[in-house]
């Protein structure tokens, strides 16, 4: 051998490997000392094992599918400027200024279409374009095999075209059979007679903070991707709207995942992806998702009737609180306080008065402002009921029969 012909880095490893076979040579090597000492390797006799989601990501994903939308320019939202600066802390970057025949244009071209894009400076109008169809992407999956597909309504709203692709590639027209914006649910039929889709179940038991849960979705419109985690809270009020009780997830959800599933353990939907708090727009561990139950009620409706109808009251209602709660001698915060009752309205023509709490509805009692909301839209319109309220420290009986909720 000849050591002289070789550079530094060579020289070393060259000695290394000449020292390490004399070593061993000798009978002395690092492992050889400990096994002629008699001492184990430090092991576990039964490996921890993670919990694997391979079994349920398998089973459901046929049933998932990406749902493209196209709206007419004059329908679609869309802002006349770009604000914001180029890069910088909570910055977002645009689109590089590249030829449209280098292999990576489709790609900022699609990184920019999901809002990703300040435009070419901040603040500075972006730059006049012909009309063109706006197109977005989503979620959803199949509720049934004859081609019921759920999604959020934020997804299809104002669409003119929607497509349906499945997990296998395939893709099918489908209309939007209805939509409810109140819950941002809608249903989708594809027209395939001859078809019968994979679809899932939805969970029939409420999920407990703790619970492992995988999401499935289209995020960016790579499709088909998985991620996981745990429902971190329930009933959570978003302000998104008067029937808020949205589960909280750390799966990560981004943009595109809009309408997607999330599963628990055993392959059912235990709610659809809608929505993420997030600083920068990115993920940051906090999504929110429609919850089973409120899903099936809405999805029925809609498949029934392509309308979901709701109770209402007339009220304008409030949380009570500690204070409101003292001041009226209670000595707890249960029910909802009538702020004002809306002229020619149930409440109205009933005889309620701003001040009055309500406790219960049929004898069911009501915790809190929003369980009323909830609880009176589940009436059916025209249907007479007995609230038990508090008036000026006296508890008493009102019967209201109960309105139809218009859609404005």
């Amino acid at each position: 051998m000849q050591i002289k012909s070789f550079t530094r880095n060579n020289l070393g490893i060259a000695t290394a490997a000449a020292l390490g076979a004399l070593v061993a040579g000798s009978g002395i090597g690092l492992v050889g000392s400990y096994a002629q000492a008699g001492a184990e390797p430090l092991r576990l006799e039964e490996p921890v094992r993670m919990p694997s989601f391979a079994d349920v990501v398998e089973r459901v994903s046929p049933a998932v599918v990406s749902v493209r939308v196209t709206i007419e320019p004059e329908q679609a939202e869309r802002s006349e400027t770009r604000r914001g600066p180029r890069g910088g802390p909570g910055q977002q970057f645009g689109m590089p200024d590249i030829d449209p025949d280098h292999p990576l244009y489709e790609f900022f071209r699609r990184f920019e279409e999901f809002g990703f894009g300040p435009g070419p400076r901040g603040g500075e109008p972006a730059p006049q374009r012909p009309p063109r169809r706006a197109a977005s992407q989503g979620s959803g999956f199949f509720i049934s095999g004859d081609g019921y597909v759920v999604t959020n309504d934020h997804v299809v709203r104002n669409a003119t075209t929607v497509e349906v692709m499945l997990d296998d590639g395939s893709s099918f027209e489908a209309e939007v059979v209805g939509n409810d914006p109140r819950t941002d649910l809608a249903l989708l039929k594809i027209d395939a007679p001859e078809q019968d889709f994979p679809y899932l179940n939805l969970a029939d038991e409420r999920s407990r903070i703790g619970d492992w849960v995988v999401a499935i979705g289209n995020p960016f419109g790579l499709g088909g991707s998985v991620t996981a985690g745990i429902i971190s809270g329930e009933a959570r009020d978003i302000g998104a709207g008067p029937y808020d009780e949205f589960l909280q997830i750390d799966a990560p959800i981004n943009r595109g995942n809009s309408g997607g599933p999330t599963f628990n353990l055993a392959g059912e939907v235990v709610g659809v992806n809608t929505a993420i708090f997030s600083p920068s727009g990115g993920n940051i561990g906090i999504a929110f998702a429609i919850p089973a139950h409120v899903t099936s009620n809405v999805v029925t409706a809609l498949m029934e009737q392509g309308e979901v109808v709701r109770g209402y009251l007339g009220v304008q209602i409030q949380p009570v609180t500690q204070e409101i709660a003292e001041a009226m001698g209670r000595d707890d915060t249960q029910g909802a306080l009538v702020a004002q009752p809306q002229p020619d309205s149930p409440a109205d023509e009933a005889g309620l008065e701003s001040g009055d709490i309500i406790l219960s509805v049929d004898g069911e009692s009501i915790a809190d402002h929003r369980a009323l909301s909830r609880r009176i839209a589940d009436i059916d319109p025209g249907t007479a009921i007995t609230l038990e309220i508090v008036r000026r420290g006296d508890v008493r009986e009102i019967s209201v029969e109960i309105g139809r909720l218009s859609d404005a």
